[in-house]
């Protein structure tokens, strides 16, 4: 049996880094997750982004990782934002009430249905 694989990526631009996550986050792999996101609060990051589409799998202990980071950003004055995370992963946390994680999602407005004046009033 293969052991879960998560790969982690950081880009940083002046203090605000984007973290990109692929694969699995479980007991094994969250160690990893915890790290790198202290490592941008103590490297004095201020806005953390983390994107998540890649992520195939995501246990209670991730979940928990997202919402200690959260706390201790919060408490370091810093933002942490989750980004794109797939369906499932958006659904337990709707479920467990830490839907505040996630960046929220802009919808586009509908267009206008007015119908549009003609001169003199008739069509």
């Amino acid at each position: 049996m293969a052991l879960p694989q998560l790969n982690v990526y950081r880009h940083d631009y002046n203090a605000r880094a984007l973290i990109t996550l692929a694969g699995e986050i479980d007991l094994v792999t969250v160690p990893l997750v915890r790290a790198t996101l202290a490592e941008c609060l103590h490297d004095g990051i201020r806005t953390v982004d983390v994107d998540l589409t890649a992520v195939t799998f995501c246990d209670v202990s991730g979940l928990n990782a997202f919402l200690m980071a959260h706390r201790l950003a919060t408490d370091a004055g810093t933002t942490l934002q989750l980004h794109h995370p797939p369906q499932n992963m958006a659904r337990v946390f709707d479920i467990t009430g830490s839907g505040f994680l996630l960046r929220p999602i802009r919808t586009a407005r509908a267009p206008s249905c007015r119908i549009p004046a003609v001169a003199g009033g008739v069509l």
